[in-house]
């Protein structure tokens, strides 16, 4: 029974063989940006760690990963744009490029679309329609509290407000040293 219930939750060669062009492919995108690039692999390794410790069935975690991978591919597109990388403008910018980016690697339609559904809404907290959208926001979450230098506070505020899966408080009570 174990077994069948792994198997749900694993990727299929073909999966990961995707996931890592899309990640090489994401890379290039960022050129010359090493922070936005730090900023993704670890959203998207933290992204696929919660995801798989919280069962998500594969396709779920592949769309997932794809999502984590590209979620602020919008940040440059608004920059240039704007001049201004506001969550806002990330999210009206990143699914157009993210679309674009995993038709041209050969995801599917409906990876596509859920994908580009979640980059543009991945700064919206108060419409999460999903398990892989609340994900991508715990992850985001995790990396941008330490990255943005955080309060203690501003933790805790985060673990109420914003944290429900329980892999994503393990970890952030783990990584920050806050009581369960």
């Amino acid at each position: 029974m174990q077994d069948d219930k792994d198997r749900l939750t694993q990727l299929t060669s073909e999966q990961n063989m995707l996931l890592n062009r899309l990640m090489l492919k994401m890379v290039k995108f960022d050129a010359g940006d090493p922070k936005r690039i730090q900023h993704f692999v670890k959203v998207a390794s933290l992204a696929r760690t919660i995801g798989e410790a919280e069962s998500l069935p594969a396709r779920e975690l592949f769309t997932l990963t794809a999502a984590a991978i590209v979620h602020d591919i919008g940040i440059h597109p608004a920059i240039e744009k704007y001049g201004s990388s506001a969550g806002k403008l990330q999210e009206q910018e990143g699914p157009a490029p993210a679309r674009a980016m995993l038709r041209d690697l050969g995801f599917d339609v409906q990876t596509v679309e859920r994908v580009a559904f979640l980059v543009g809404h991945h700064h919206t907290y108060d419409a999460i329609d999903g398990v892989d959208y609340r994900i991508l926001v715990e992850a985001d979450f995790l990396v941008n509290l330490y990255e943005d230098g955080c309060s203690r506070d501003a933790m805790l505020a985060a673990r109420e407000r914003v944290f429900q899966t329980r892999t994503g408080i393990t970890l952030l009570n783990a990584m920050f040293g806050l009581e369960s």
